[in-house]
């Protein structure tokens, strides 16, 4: 049975991507991502000397600040700031620049689903812009899951309202372009198989979440190769574009 979407897409389809980075001239890196009516702009400030109260000073300080479409930021966005916080600080060379602290400004110009991997993926590109030094990239994508059980990738703002459950997935990227081939995590399982980040909302089956893991590994592999070629654009020429 296939999933019927208002958009005309199937279940396994993500939208459209466009990634343009230098947006913003006063920032020291800065990225938009659009992912069909969801868009983003990330900026990155730093590394400034000094390190926020109870950080470790051996290490650089990754700090988030979300600024929502409108109105004050709330409980949401500060589980988003976390979130982003926590995966970016796990693909960051922390011991680089130690006793420094990197500031990352997500500013929502469009929700229309997927709002989270979609400000992942600005602010890797803003960070990429900014010289940030990282162990790699990553990618974010999210799948949800119907009330019927099927699967569908990258949502809508309406069909993440209308599902019984959401998973937001961050993948390692560009993993063998740092690595020797065929390096393993010390439990001898392929670094490419890992996740940096799994968030779910709602209730969801063992097997649901395989499933979403699997989709979303899969739609993470194309837009990998995506992200790799966009950021090989100088700042200032046409926007990557993904369909």
């Amino acid at each position: 049975m296939e999933v019927d979407r208002a958009d005309g897409r199937t279940a396994n389809q993500r939208r459209p991507v466009v990634c343009t980075r230098g947006v913003l001239h006063r920032a020291h890196g800065s990225a938009s991502w659009a992912q069909g009516e969801t868009k983003v702009i990330a900026a990155v400030y730093g590394p400034k000397a000094g390190t926020k109260k109870n950080e470790n000073p051996e290490k650089a300080c990754i700090e988030v600040i979300w600024k929502p479409k409108t109105g004050q930021s709330g409980k949401q966005e500060r589980e988003y700031e976390m979130v982003l916080k926590k995966t970016l600080q796990s693909i960051c060379l922390l011991n680089v620049h130690p006793n420094t602290t990197t500031s990352i400004v997500i500013q929502v110009v469009n929700d229309d689903g997927a709002l989270l991997p979609c400000a992942i993926n600005a602010a890797c590109s803003a960070l990429v812009d900014a010289g940030i030094p990282l162990k790699h990239l990553a990618v974010a994508i999210c799948c949800s899951v119907a009330e019927s059980g099927h699967i569908v990738l990258d949502p809508s703002k309406l069909e993440e309202q209308n599902m019984k459950a959401f998973i937001y997935l961050v993948f390692p990227n560009s993993i063998v372009s740092v690595l020797p081939d065929g390096s393993k995590r010390p439990g001898g399982e392929a670094m490419e198989h890992g996740i940096v980040t799994s968030l779910t909302h709602g209730v969801m089956a063992v097997d649901e979440y395989f499933s979403c893991v699997k989709l979303g590994r899969a739609a993470a592999a194309e837009l990998s190769d995506f992200v790799r070629n966009s950021l090989k654009l100088k700042a200032g020429n046409d926007p990557s574009k993904a369909g």
